[in-house]
């Protein structure tokens, strides 16, 4: 049976590298895996370059229309927004979310966080947490609180910004892809809380969460769970 091929979106910053943990431990599996850069510092790509970057990855490994093994999509926070725009132009046999912004037709990036009230939800778990809601925004607080620090200073020194662009654009579909699905979200996660994922995927999507370990960069703070969440 033919191994399964990972395509993995990254989110804000378009930086694969977020990835390489768990390309590293799928090709150890015996599956394929490709990490996407997506253009996030790019003012002029949107939504439409985002999805044909994605497109072009997979197919300078080879993957066509005569691919004969499973293809998984995977989309990471920001890149719920761009994954799934390409799904109709691969053989892809299931997108799998983690820790994703789920957006509705006709939806800007800019809206979702007010339409799904994530900034309410982040509050509501920074008081819980102990953490004050109304303190500056930290990148070590909300996304890599779990990183192990090497791993973390790397990230920090290669961090790209991310163009406003594509969250001005409504997202262009009419529904959802009409593919499998599967929402995995960390249940440490502090920017993205699991309860507030769990609300959004079952209005939106009409899903239930798998929770697994971790905050928001389960790619760097948890790749053997994640992973595992993956191959199964």
């Amino acid at each position: 049976m033919a191994g399964r091929t990972y395509l993995l979106v990254p989110g804000a910053g378009g930086n694969g590298w977020i990835w390489h943990l768990v390309a590293e431990r799928l090709r150890a599996g015996g599956h394929q895996a490709i990490t996407v850069d997506l253009p996030g510092a790019d003012e002029r790509a949107g939504l439409s370059g985002y999805a044909e970057v994605i497109v072009e990855s997979a197919g300078k490994e080879g993957i066509d229309g005569d691919f004969g093994g499973e293809l998984v999509v995977v989309a990471h926070s920001m890149g719920g927004l761009s994954a799934p725009l390409a799904v109709d132009r691969l053989p892809v046999s299931r997108i799998v979310l983690v820790n994703a912004m789920i957006p509705a037709p006709g939806e800007t990036g800019g809206d979702w966080w007010g339409n799904t009230g994530q900034e309410e939800a982040r509050r509501s778990a920074d008081r819980a947490g102990g953490r004050d809601p109304d303190g500056p925004f930290d990148l070590g607080v909300y996304f890599f609180h779990d990183v192990p620090a090497d791993l973390a200073a790397y990230a920090l020194a290669h961090d790209q910004p991310q163009s406003e662009t594509p969250f001005a654009m409504p997202w262009p579909l009419a529904a959802w892809p009409d593919v499998p699905t599967r929402v995995l979200a960390g249940a440490d996660e502090r920017f993205f809380p699991v309860e507030f994922q769990e609300r959004v995927a079952r209005e939106r999507l009409g899903l239930g969460v798998e929770r697994l370990p971790g905050g928001h960069l389960m790619p760097l703070s948890r790749p053997d769970e994640l992973t595992k969440a993956l191959l199964s």
